[in-house]
């Protein structure tokens, strides 16, 4: 079931309650975002309250702390689609304003979680914050919810093989080229998305024929050559090696992304992709000539088909 996205909280008044309810940022969605939507679902199913969440656009940050504001790794329209694959039925994307900044903890739980949401419950992290300046805290939550007449639960944070997860954990690990380990945190692929775009024209002449991805992401992994999975977006898939760079043995100046399919392209290029990033290979090196990067580039498919061998690629 699609989950509906509200925009305005005068949207959101005609319909949106009775709720179950979260708030945040959820960038990414990982797997500490994943365990509270999913007990905002159940907590849903067993009163008869629709599963819901209340995020923002833009962060936050990027209103009373331009400077301190994150890259983010998903537009609110990506987390929506990754917050109805748990179940959620629908999302309040407010626009955050100057003005939403100056609410006051209390005003924001009375006009925006009660009087507009109809909050019945209310589930949150630990280190939920909300308010003007971020006075309010989980405590202030609680006692406005006996008032008001909401359930507040506070989950704690979620950690994996002793690290905390976080959304700035996972952009770190991405942008220093640890795929492998922020796939492990956000319980999926870190993937780019975005057109195919022509190249150069030297790939498929020189070396290898690759698609080129233009994206619009702000988090990118590290510069190197990766293991990744290529999927069309009208369905078909294939195992994939992919070069995140400059291409410098042709001299390149603009950071370019170029996926190498390991699997025949049986109909015409995609015009869309989504590439998701299993595991780094290697840094990204300049080549003598475009022989020796086509031999890397040969040896640099031979690693991936024995890492889908052990993991296969699902069409």
């Amino acid at each position: 079931m699609q989950a509906k996205i509200f925009r305005s909280l005068e949207e959101a008044r005609l319909s949106f309650g009775p709720s179950s309810l979260t708030i945040g940022n959820f960038d990414g969605v990982h797997a500490g975002h994943a365990r509270i939507l999913r007990r905002v679902c159940e907590v849903g199913r067993e009163n008869g309250w629709k599963p819901s969440v209340l995020t923002f656009d833009p962060h936050p940050t990027r209103i009373v702390a331009p400077s301190r504001s994150p890259r983010l790794m998903t537009t609110p329209e990506q987390r929506c689609r990754l917050m109805e694959q748990e179940g959620i039925r629908q999302v309040l994307i407010l626009p955050f304003t100057p003005e939403v900044a100056q609410l006051a903890p209390e005003q924001f739980v009375r006009d925006v979680l009660v009087d507009a949401l109809d909050a019945r419950a209310v589930l949150v992290g630990e280190n939920f914050r909300f308010g003007h300046k971020h006075a309010g805290d989980t405590r202030l939550l609680r006692e406005l919810g006996a008032q008001l007449g909401f359930h507040v639960e506070v989950l704690p944070g979620l950690t994996l093989r002793r690290v905390m997860v976080s959304s700035s954990e996972i952009r770190r690990l991405v942008e220093t080229g640890d795929v492998s380990r922020a796939g492990r945190l956000l319980e999926r692929p870190f993937a780019l998305e975005g057109d195919v775009v022509r190249g150069h024209g030297v790939g498929a002449k020189q070396t290898v024929p690759t698609l080129n991805l233009s994206t619009q992401a702000e988090v990118l992994p590290a510069n190197g050559v990766y293991v990744t999975k290529t999927q069309a977006s009208d369905g078909p898939q294939w195992p994939s090696v992919t070069n995140v760079g400059y291409r410098p043995t042709f001299g390149g100046k603009e950071l370019s992304i170029e996926t190498f399919l390991l699997a025949p392209l049986e109909a015409p290029a995609p015009q869309r992709i989504r590439v998701e990033f299993l595991r780094r290979l290697r840094d990204e090196k300049k080549f003598e000539n475009p022989e020796q990067l086509k031999a890397q580039i040969l040896r640099d498919a031979r690693r991936a088909q024995a890492y889908f061998r052990r993991v296969p690629c699902h069409n």
